[in-house]
């Protein structure tokens, strides 16, 4: 079973202006399309998602994978680390600390080729491209991402705002 939601349409029917619903059309169609390829022969041991559901309200994005883990991210966590070079630099030690970032939030999520999400946040930054790898590994290690972030924030002095 697939599925891809939005909590932010209460509507129980797909509106075609709603953002919601075409996010939740698109994020359907995506892991239905993902489902049919982790499960050819030639498919790697990488976890696939099963369910990806944004809750706009609470700021959390919500995965679970066909290994039976199931993650919540808040979009807060999820921006502070992303992957894009924006925010992990061009090499080692080139990473740029991400402030101010406590009430950010997810206004939209992109599908990109079988492999990943394109989150767009509330503050602009679109860059980041979040492989099934990598979310799969933020989730099982997400305290040490989460306690090295909050030492490095106090170590510059720094706010989450």
């Amino acid at each position: 079973d697939i599925s891809a939601t939005s909590s932010l349409c209460d509507s129980a029917f797909a509106r075609p202006n709603c953002m919601a619903c075409t996010l939740q059309l698109r994020l359907s169609l995506f892991l239905e399309s993902n489902r049919v390829m982790a499960s050819s022969p030639s498919a790697t041991k990488t976890p696939h998602p099963t369910e990806i559901t944004l809750h706009q309200k609470s700021r959390e994005l919500e995965i679970a994978f066909d290994d039976g883990k199931r993650f919540r991210f808040t979009c807060e966590f999820l921006r502070v680390h992303s992957p894009s070079a924006e925010v992990r630099g061009h090499g080692p030690g080139q990473e740029v600390l991400q402030v101010g970032k406590r009430e950010v939030n997810i206004t939209n999520l992109e599908p990109v080729g079988s492999y990943a999400i394109k989150p767009t946040f509330s503050d602009g930054h679109d860059t980041g491209l979040y492989s099934w790898e990598y979310l799969h590994e933020l989730g099982v290690k997400e305290q040490d991402y989460w306690r090295n972030y909050l030492a490095r924030m106090e170590s510059a002095g720094a706010s989450r705002g």
